[in-house]
């Protein structure tokens, strides 16, 4: 009986993803290494069945070594508040970020989507983080990890983290626990 409840429960949960909620991945510079592209790529194609799923990579600034770190990241910022709008929900993927597990991710996506969330952005910054612009317009903030990982690399582990949410979701069996 319980197991058929969460079953209609997700479905009503996925239905409201296909219906209703947008979600955006914004990243700041293109990822060039063609493994990471093969691996984001295939995640991003397997999201569709689950939500709208938009990917925009912000060109890197032209002569960045001109410039020092926070005015590389006030430049970064304009960039980045100029593809999100005010109803937008952000999320920055940032070190000091809340650290979530695989479930708590899931359910973190699903509250907002049961929330009436309309859009979801989930941003990575630059070489050097974030303004504090973008940190005053960011509704929350998330760490994948203690560690550090370049900023192409999280790109990757970012979205099979969302293909595992939206799996956990639905109560398919990519995610063992």
């Amino acid at each position: 009986m319980l197991k058929g409840f969460w079953q209609c429960y997700n479905f009503a949960t996925l239905q409201h993803f296909n219906n209703f909620m947008i979600v955006t991945f914004l990243t700041v510079g293109k990822t060039e290494d063609a493994y990471l592209k093969e691996g984001i790529d295939k995640y991003v194609k397997r999201l569709k069945h689950y939500t709208r799923l938009t990917v925009i990579e912000i060109d890197e600034l032209k002569n960045a070594k001109a410039l020092t770190r926070e005015q590389q990241k006030a430049k970064e910022a304009e960039l980045i508040l100029k593809k999100i709008s005010p109803a937008d929900h952000v999320i920055l993927l940032d070190e000091n970020g809340t650290e979530l597990s695989s479930m708590q991710f899931a359910a973190y996506i699903d509250k907002k989507a049961l929330g009436s969330v309309a859009s979801l952005v989930f941003v990575v910054g630059g070489p050097y983080g974030f303004d504090t612009s973008v940190y005053m317009r960011a509704n929350d903030k998330l760490s994948l990890s203690v560690m550090t990982f370049s900023h192409q690399m999280v790109r990757l582990f970012f979205v099979e983290q969302l293909y595992r949410a939206f799996t956990i979701i639905k109560g398919e069996p990519y995610h063992h626990q």
